[in-house]
């Protein structure tokens, strides 16, 4: 990935390794599938597709499983130019994007075993939250021109602004593709440790 310039995204600390949220949420996981595991060897003499509501529902009601997070630094200029002065303010805005899987989009026919291999296809990752953190966000020059009254509507804008660019930052810099992986990989170590010979996950 190429350098970000200087006067764009810093990309900051990039906390999404074993995100804790997305491992708790995938333990649980792990703990339906190995209730399909039991399952599966109580009934071993009826080969072909089990019945896999019970890990379905399961995995739904964990909603959205969070798998990654990115925090990035992005610097914020606002003028307000009018022919009787002049308002400017210079803004740090630090950031925080999220993303994963809306497990409430999981469908009966994505989850599916076969002869001891788990399969699951899960919906395509997406951005769920992206917000300022309000402790390391900070204003870092104001001015306001001599016949100009201060405008705090500027400040507001300055932060929605801020989100925004974040937002489209983090998709640039592959935050769904880091979620994708990081899902795929957790549940497939969670899968087999659960006793699967094979777990294929895919995303649609």
């Amino acid at each position: 990935m190429p350098p970000l310039e200087r006067t764009g995204f810093r990309p900051g600390i990039f906390a999404g390794l074993g995100f804790v949220l997305g491992i708790i949420a995938l333990g649980f996981i792990g703990l339906g599938v190995g209730f399909l595991v039991g399952r599966l060897g109580r009934d071993g003499s009826r080969p072909g597709l089990a019945n896999t509501a019970t890990v379905v529902t399961e995995i739904q009601s964990l909603a959205q499983l969070v798998t990654v997070k990115f925090v990035l630094e992005k610097v914020i200029r606002m003028d307000d130019v009018k022919w009787y002065g002049q308002n400017r303010l210079l803004m740090l805005a630090h950031g925080i994007a999220k993303a994963g899987v809306d497990l409430h989009k999981l469908r009966p026919e994505d989850v599916s075993v076969r002869e001891g291999n788990l399969r699951v296809v899960l919906p395509k990752p997406q951005v769920f939250d992206v917000y300022l953190d309000e402790q390391q966000t900070e204003v870092i020059e104001r001015s306001t021109g001599v016949l100009r009254s201060f405008d705090q509507e500027m400040e507001q804008e300055a932060r929605r602004q801020a989100v925004d660019e974040i937002r489209r930052a983090a998709r640039a810099a592959g935050i769904l593709q880091e979620a994708e992986d990081r899902a795929r990989s957790q549940l497939v170590a969670l899968g087999r440790a659960s006793g699967f010979s094979g777990v294929e996950v895919t995303f649609r």
